[in-house]
């Protein structure tokens, strides 16, 4: 029983992953060094579910188009506004942040200026998404891992830096995740890719929605993976989950955000900061 239990297992990852690459995307150029990829799974054939799937994938070269954060101290902002106000090409949802009273409760810099600083637990636990950080230095982006120092973040050199998590991959080693509802799941999802050449991923996958499940961590793992990524990091998601590229339909908007509860372009959820891609000036 459990050889075919681990049969099956091993077979839908063979398929889902065949899948992935024999998808027909919808490949759109954005700007130089900047290509969008859309796909709906609309057979429940991924995972055995629905799933809307968008990308940005960027060359990471500091030359054409560059990495950039934004983020705001205490007011939350759509991602959209957000890319709009900083005319950027493109732009996605950030890190976790206090729905209530504004600000993220992880470490932010932005051009050398602390936004936010790290909220431990009230045990003085480091939570999951402030183990990794997207750090930009001169344009490029690289993800480093907590080195387990309790001052890490504020040690890091680069100019722009973002606590994120849960590392979900790192140098092409999968990160031991936890056994919360928050990894098993299907949420909506946003993370970050890098691949071996250096190319950055920003995807989203939709959900909470008949027309797109979301994904687990794990499924989100797997996927990254056959998208060619080495090392994965998620960020927040659920109903902060949010791709906008610059002068596209819908305001911008590429994915479906649930906020509104709606299969639509509408439902942003104001958040407290953003990656963006910018044209190097």
């Amino acid at each position: 029983m459990l050889l075919c239990i681990c049969a099956l297992s091993g077979f839908a990852q063979n398929t889902d992953s065949i899948t992935i690459v024999k998808a027909k995307w919808q490949k759109t150029r954005v700007a130089k060094q900047v290509r969008l990829y859309q796909h709906h799974f609309n057979q429940k054939n991924l995972f055995l579910a629905n799933e809307n799937i968008s990308y940005l994938e960027i060359k990471n070269t500091g030359r054409k188009a560059v990495f950039a954060l934004d983020a705001e101290v205490k007011e939350l902002i759509t991602t959209s506004n957000f890319g709009l106000r900083d005319t950027a090409i493109a732009a996605v949802n950030g890190n976790f942040f206090d729905v209530k009273n504004g600000g993220s409760v992880d470490f932010v810099k932005v051009n050398g200026q602390v936004i936010n600083t790290v909220r431990l637990d009230k045990n003085g636990t480091r939570a999951r998404h402030q183990q990794a950080a997207v750090v930009i230095d001169n344009g490029m982006l690289a993800v480093k891992k907590w080195d387990g120092s309790t001052d890490w973040e504020t040690r890091l050199p680069e100019q722009n830096v973002l606590l994120n998590g849960p590392l979900l991959t790192f140098n092409n080693v999968n990160e031991m995740l936890d056994t919360t509802s928050f990894t098993y799941l299907r949420h909506p999802r946003t993370c970050l890719g890098i691949k071996p050449n250096g190319r950055v991923i920003l995807l989203t996958v939709d959900g909470r929605n008949d027309n797109s499940a979301g994904m687990s961590l794990h499924e989100l793992t797997k996927l990254m993976k056959w998208l060619g990524c080495s090392t994965v990091l998620n960020f927040d998601g659920g109903g902060s989950t949010t791709l906008w590229v610059n002068g596209f339909a819908d305001g911008g908007v590429i994915n479906y955000p649930t906020d509104n509860k709606k299969w639509d372009h509408a439902g942003q959820r104001k958040v407290a900061n953003v990656v963006l891609v910018k044209r190097k000036k």
